[in-house]
Formats: C-alpha cells, sequence, structure tokens
C-alpha cells in the first residue's frame, strides 16, 4: 500500500537514479539475513537448501552492496552481479528505461559494475548466512573472454553459495556467442577447472532468443558438464508490440512482454533435459500464479527482477504467501512435487 502511494513521485525520477536510490535505501535499512525455516516452500536444488524457490535475479544488485537485506524482504535467494574481473563503467547513460504502460522495462547497461576485487571484498566480509549465488561475466574488451571467467570462478568460489556462468546478455557485443556449441564446451571445461575442489555448483544462463537446436545442444552440454541447473531466461532482444515510448529503445527487455516466450523456452529446456537438470525459471514473473505456473512447467526455482519495479520491495512476501495457497489448493506437499507437474 505505501509503495502504491509513494510510486508516482519515484517514477518521476530517472530509473537509474531512482535504483541507486533503493540500493542506498537498503543499505541503510541494512538487515540480518534471516535464519534458514524448512516451511512448506523449503526445496533442495544442487545441493543447496533453499527456504523459498523465489530469488532476486541478477542485475540488481549488481556489486553485491544488499543480498542481506534482500533475503530479510522474504527472497529465498539472492543473486548478485554480473560482476567482471575489472571495473567498468557500463554503455553510455540513458540505459535504463521503465516501460510503465507495458510493466516492462529495456536496459543497456552494459555490465556496468566495480569489478571482481572490490565485490569479493564486500562479499568476504558477510556472515555466510541465507543462500546467495554470485553471476559472474567478462569485461567488454577483453582479450580472452574465457580467461575473464576462469578468472572470476577462482575468485568468486569461496564467497559463493552457487555462480552462474552469465553469457547470454545481449549488451555486450558478441557475448552471446559463447553460446554456440564449440565455444560453450570450451568455456565450461575452463570454468569447471578453475572451481577445483571447492564443489561450488555451477550454472548457466541462456538467453530466450534460441533456436530449437541451440536449445538442445545446451542441454546436451549441460547434462554432459553435470552443472548445477540452467537459468532461463535473461531479456530479449525481441521486440513484441509495446505502447510505451520507450519502446524502440536498443537493449534487453524484461517484464511481462518477456512472460510467454521465457516460458516457452522454459518447457523447451524441460523437454530437452528430460527433468534430468534443474531448472531457473525468469522473466515475466509478477505474481503467485506467475511463478506457480513456471514451477509446474519445469522449474525448480523462480526469480524477478523487472516486478519489484512496479509493485515494491513487499512482492517477495506477496508471492511466497500465494505460493503456499496455490500448493494448498491444488493439493502439493512440497514445491518439488509440482515441479514439472503440469
Amino acid at each position: 500500500m505505501l509503495y502504491r502511494l509513494i510510486r508516482p513521485a519515484i517514477f518521476t525520477l530517472d530509473a537509474e537514479r531512482a535504483h541507486r536510490l533503493t540500493l542506498v535505501a537498503l543499505k541503510l535499512w541494512a538487515p540480518a539475513a534471516p535464519a534458514y525455516v524448512a516451511g512448506p516452500l523449503a526445496t533442495q536444488v544442487a545441493g543447496l537448501n533453499f527456504p523459498n524457490p523465489l530469488g532476486m535475479a541478477a542485475g540488481f544488485d549488481k556489486d553485491g552492496e544488499v543480498p542481506d537485506a534482500l533475503l530479510a524482504l522474504g527472497f529465498g535467494f539472492a543473486e548478485v552481479g554480473s560482476i567482471t574481473p575489472l571495473p567498468q563503467a557500463g554503455n553510455p547513460k540513458p540505459r535504463l528505461f521503465r516501460l510503465t504502460e507495458d510493466a516492462a522495462v529495456i536496459n543497456r547497461m552494459g555490465f556496468n559494475n566495480g569489478g571482481g576485487a572490490a565485490a569479493a571484498q564486500l562479499l568476504g566480509a558477510r556472515p555466510r548466512k541465507g543462500i546467495v549465488g554470485i553471476n559472474i561475466g567478462a569485461n567488454k574488451d577483453s582479450a580472452d573472454r574465457v580467461a575473464d571467467y576462469a578468472q572470476m570462478t577462482a575468485l568468486m568460489a569461496p564467497l559463493a553459495d552457487y555462480l552462474v556462468v552469465n553469457i547470454s546478455s545481449p549488451n555486450t557485443p558478441g557475448l552471446r556467442a559463447l553460446q554456440d556449441e564449440g565455444a560453450l564446451v570450451g568455456l565450461l571445461d575452463a570454468v569447471l577447472a578453475a572451481r577445483g575442489d571447492s564443489g561450488v555448483p555451477v550454472f548457466l544462463k541462456v538467453a530466450p532468443d534460441l533456436e530449437p537446436a541451440d536449445v538442445d545442444a545446451i542441454a546436451r552440454i549441460a547434462l554432459d558438464k553435470k552443472l548445477g541447473a540452467l537459468v532461463v531466461s535473461n531479456t530479449t532482444i525481441a521486440r513484441p508490440p509495446l505502447t510505451s515510448p520507450h519502446g524502440s529503445e536498443a537493449g534487453g527487455l524484461s517484464g511481462a512482454p518477456l512472460k510467454g516466450p521465457a516460458l516457452q523456452r522454459l518447457r523447451d529446456f524441460r523437454s530437452s533435459t528430460g527433468g534430468a537438470i534443474p531448472l531457473i525459471g525468469v522473466g515475466g514473473i509478477a505474481c503467485a500464479e506467475d511463478a506457480w505456473e513456471r514451477i509446474r512447467a519445469g522449474a525448480s526455482l523462480v526469480q524477478l527482477y523487472s516486478a519489484m519495479v512496479f509493485s515494491g520491495p513487499g512482492i517477495a512476501r506477496q508471492i511466497t504467501r500465494g505460493l503456499e495457497a496455490l500448493m494448498a489448493r491444488d493439493g502439493f506437499a512440497c514445491i518439488a512435487d509440482a515441479v514439472g507437474s503440469e
């Protein structure tokens, strides 16, 4: 209710400035991460115990400044990043646009972050409480992007509950080429070697703009490399009909218009993997019904980001309460039993 009252004032601000102020507010609030509670929404994925299946997606907390505050908002896990080895400013501003009429966001941030060393210092200083994943990327001007991912794996593996190899952002030129079969095998071999004996689960984040042959190849490689999960999916470069005047901006589109394509891509990966690898559903999730649909379609976990822009920080508790009610309605005793049940 409070957020609905103040949202018009927030939306008078540039989207990136409003986001920065949100991070400042969360840092000032700065609660500790809640203790794990094995309630009705608890689930296990990649050997990790999640108090509930709803996470904050990467992109919100790029530098690992507020993961514990996100957990305190009711998220079952928080994913920080994308983080690159060296600091980089990202693309020129403006680069983040609210499409209010479409309940959507377009961004062309370009992996703006303070770099691996700074993030490692922040994340290393926090108590290891609650599940925090670290999403890693490569610098835009890197001469060897595979080496960047390997370097970030070695740096972040001791600090992460899981690592996400992000090769699906549309805002770093050439990055999505790493989804090609030959390039992906080489990349994952380097990442898994750099992980060493830490045993931290490695996830792979894929784009929604994939052809069926790409889905099959990625699924086969993920199974062969024994990845912990696939994150399906990142933002889209497609442009369905949009109402907002910002609809023609370049960058990745997220929010409500991504819901259908992301759901279909999740179903495609569920089919290609035969349910043999956990899937994390992302894209267009804005309410408990959306999350439940993604779980029934095969997602063991779900994530959101854009929906919080429009619904406010109470969205995590709204969705988790709704998921409990939907589980009871449909006769499921636990989330794991519902995964892929459609």
